[in-house]
């Protein structure tokens, strides 16, 4: 008996071992990124339609311009706001006769006395009890409706591969590969969804999304700063906004172009040789790998 149970133990030993080295290997950066690039997608997948004719138009309400006659604040530690409960608001808000405005974005930080939710033309007044579970607080952001949250990620890793203890721009550009899908797949979607009507069609909820631009500045500024003067990072952002250039809607391209002229802005800026700074300023998906006249 004791010698089976010794076997038993040995095999569980090795089965627990096996385990750990798989776990390991899960850590790898490469696996990190494609993680946080699925999650991201799931995101995306999960909150925007199609872009439509008619997309870019919000509304325009009456309601935002009123003073609220009521108010739901935090209280207690600091929290992060994790999702939103839109159907069950829309209903209490036709229940009320209500508009409700949420004015904390999905992923902010709640301090004490922070304002949640501002409350118009309500008839009669919202309970606490009401409220109290519209609102998902948590301690740390997650995924679930923060479509910033995955780049946030992926811009901290590029960034970190950036810094001169690391200098690992090749991990950084691996992180472009995924905020490049991500920015890809958001270009054909209808950004424009914090507007909710109910059954009538008439407006009882606001809550406040990221804009196209504002994904751009949260893709590109940080890593334009820390990798200015790396050719390998310049050249894959390039080739970046030439795909999106190529793929999103015209009304999309402005934005874009501005970017491609703070890229060129910042090569002539970071790199003194005239060799250098046509190096920098070629397209590559690879970033040093085969650019764009030479696949031509």
């Amino acid at each position: 008996i004791s010698a089976l149970v010794v076997i038993v133990l040995l095999l569980a030993s090795v089965g627990m071992f096996v385990g750990l080295i798989h776990r390991i290997g899960r850590l790898q950066i490469n696996r990190m990124l494609i993680f946080t690039g699925d999650q991201g997608r799931q995101v995306i997948e999960r909150l925007y339609g199609p872009l439509g004719p008619s997309s870019n138009k919000i509304p325009q309400d009456g309601f935002r311009a009123l003073v609220p006659e009521q108010m739901l604040l935090h209280h207690g530690e600091p929290r992060s706001l994790e999702s939103v409960n839109v159907n069950k608001l829309v209903k209490l808000a036709k229940q009320h006769d209500a508009c409700i405005k949420v004015v904390t974005a999905v992923g902010d930080t709640v301090l004490e006395g922070t304002p949640l939710l501002h409350i118009f033309n309500a008839g009669p007044p919202f309970t606490e009890r009401e409220l109290s579970k519209v609102l998902e607080l948590g301690g740390e952001r997650t995924f679930e409706q923060d479509p910033k949250y995955a780049i946030r990620l992926l811009v901290d890793i590029a960034i970190r591969a950036l810094s001169p203890a690391i200098n690992d721009p090749t991990t950084a550009v691996q992180a472009l590969d995924q905020i490049g899908d991500l920015l890809l797949r958001l270009g054909g979607r209808r950004l424009e969804i914090g507007i909710y009507p109910d059954d009538s069609g008439r407006i009882r909820l606001m809550i406040p999304f990221p804009s196209w631009d504002d994904f751009l500045h949260l893709s590109f500024e940080e890593i334009l700063s820390y990798g200015a003067k790396s050719v390998q990072v310049m050249r894959r952002m390039k080739a970046l906004v030439a795909d999106l250039l190529a793929v999103v809607p015209l009304e999309r391209h402005a934005s874009l172009k501005y970017w491609q002229g703070r890229l060129q802005t910042s090569i002539a800026r970071s790199f003194k040789d005239a060799e250098e700074k046509l190096s920098a300023s070629g397209e590559d998906r690879q970033g040093l790998g085969v650019t764009r006249s030479s696949a031509a």
